[in-house]
């Protein structure tokens, strides 16, 4: 028997075949695999006084410095500086400024190459621009040279506009800020004496516009899958270990999207002992206070089975520090 297709249903039959090359089209997509959380950065009021502060309670050396003085001075006056977590290559690079918070992230993936990254991004809507830009969906390379501890060739740093403008930099693993082409080379740097002993990240939490955009481009671009939920926050992971990105979608429509808390890991969490050592170095119990935290408290709250905890309550400690900025504490295992 002869079909004879006719122009209603080849018309009906338009809609069909284009939502499958959309289909298609996202399928054959290439993604970038991510490696790990490498750094953060901050900005703070009084860089000397943040730099006493989180050196004094976790202990974490300079990694690097980037700007007019190079190795590891303490003239934090030019230049970010870099302070190393654990035993690295992870680090939070500081820098002073007028509005104190988290600024880019960064992260690793596998077989860094400036041009295959770009074609990839191309693919998935990001365009690359010759200079640094604000605009959603752009890219582009610095090339930092000796001036700013890179190497003499120039270290290549891809940044990232996601599509709320939210920065994020892609690096390779070996990444640490230092002056080799890859951004590796950094010294060898021996721990302070520290109250707590942090050992790496654990996730970054996005404030975001728009919750199914934003999964829908880091899924994409970099394969990550949902791990688990706090809430109504997904969790998308980060390479194949405990670290997570949290898609946070309640972002009021008068807010800027932006990162709004760090999570460092720490072995043998205990959250009355954490508090007390906090305390103990000047970070005080918040109490029952509600509201916006102000710079030096701490506070736990229990997220419970309802809010995404499969095996029951879990303490979550927090506390600010002389700026203000959030940050939470929990175990490796978290």
């Amino acid at each position: 028997m002869t079909h004879q297709m006719t122009r209603r249903s080849l018309l009906m039959s338009v809609p069909v075949l284009a939502s499958a090359r959309r289909l298609l089209a996202q399928e054959i997509r290439p993604a970038l695999t991510l490696r790990t959380l490498n750094h953060i950065a901050i900005t703070v009021s009084d860089k000397r006084r943040s730099m006493e502060f989180y050196q004094g309670l976790f202990g974490w050396p300079i990694n690097h410095t980037q700007g007019g003085t190079q190795g590891l001075n303490t003239d934090f006056s030019v230049g970010p500086t870099g302070i190393r977590i654990g035993s690295g290559p992870q680090y939070i690079t500081m820098s002073q400024g007028e509005r104190p918070g988290w600024g880019h992230f960064c992260m690793t993936v596998d077989g860094f190459d400036v041009d295959r990254i770009t074609q990839v991004l191309a693919r998935h809507g990001v365009s690359r621009t010759r200079t640094s830009e604000g605009d959603p969906m752009k890219a582009w390379v610095r090339s930092r040279g000796p001036e700013n501890g890179g190497a003499d060739e120039g270290t290549p740093e891809f940044y990232v506009n996601d599509p709320d403008g939210v920065r994020f930099q892609l690096q390779d693993l070996s990444y640490c800020g230092g002056p080799g082409v890859l951004g590796d080379g950094c010294p060898s740097v021996t721990p302070l004496e520290s109250v707590l002993d942090v050992r790496d990240f654990q996730s970054f939490t996005l404030s975001v516009s728009n919750q199914e955009r934003s999964l829908d481009f880091y899924q994409a671009l970099f394969g990550m899958t949902v791990k688990g939920r706090r809430g109504t926050v997904p969790m998308l992971g980060v390479g194949s270990g405990p670290q997570r990105l949290l898609i946070d979608g309640g972002a009021a429509a008068s807010e800027t999207p932006r990162i709004t808390r760090v999570c460092l890991a720490m072995d043998g969490f205990d959250p009355d002992n954490v508090q007390r050592a906090l305390s103990e170095f000047g970070v005080k119990p918040r109490g029952d206070v509600t509201g916006i935290p102000g710079p030096m408290v701490s506070w736990m709250q229990i997220r419970s089975g309802e809010l995404g905890d499969p095996e029951g309550d879990t303490p979550e400690l927090f506390f600010t520090d002389p700026d203000g900025i959030v940050i939470q504490l929990q175990d490796a295992s978290y």
